[in-house]
């Protein structure tokens, strides 16, 4: 799909903060409130923006630790698998890939042994996790990168 560069303007501002208002984005953009209420509108019914939303701070929250957990498993019960680890509170991300892994998957703890409780006792028992591999993140270098930079 084509975007003219105010629905460029729009989404990047929105990428960046989506609890702006339409008043203040129109004053950011250049271009009439009603425009950009209109703009948004037709973005959302084109399905551009799938959802407003907001990023928690989850340290604050007492879970410093992220870890990304590559999973093989057995093929007949990846179902089962991804239903299981979906319902995991620690879960923040699963994706199904190709490569060395099957599933990679975002996790959350609140300190090392709990990652280790959350690895070996609640992912490694699942039946059909063959094995896994824990990879600790020790920096966010970029986050949520807005949408001129794609």
């Amino acid at each position: 799909m084509k975007i003219d560069e105010i629905d460029r303007k729009i989404l990047e501002s929105l990428v960046k903060d989506a609890s702006i208002s339409v008043p203040k984005l129109s004053e950011k953009i250049k271009e009439n409130p009603s425009v950009c209420y209109s703009r948004i509108k037709r973005l959302l019914r084109r399905k551009l923006i799938k959802k407003f939303t907001i990023v928690v701070n989850e340290e604050n929250l007492g879970y410093p630790m992220k870890a990304i957990v590559g999973l093989n498993t057995d093929i007949k019960l990846r179902e089962n698998i991804l239903g299981k680890i979906k319902d995991l509170p620690e879960t923040r991300v699963i994706r199904e890939v190709t490569g060395r892994f099957d599933i990679m998957m975002e996790i959350r703890a609140r300190s090392l042994d709990d990652l280790h409780k959350i690895v070996t006792g609640s992912i490694g028992q699942i039946e059909g996790v063959v094995r896994t591999e824990t990879l600790i993140e020790l920096k966010t270098v970029v986050q949520d990168p807005s949408f001129e930079n794609r």
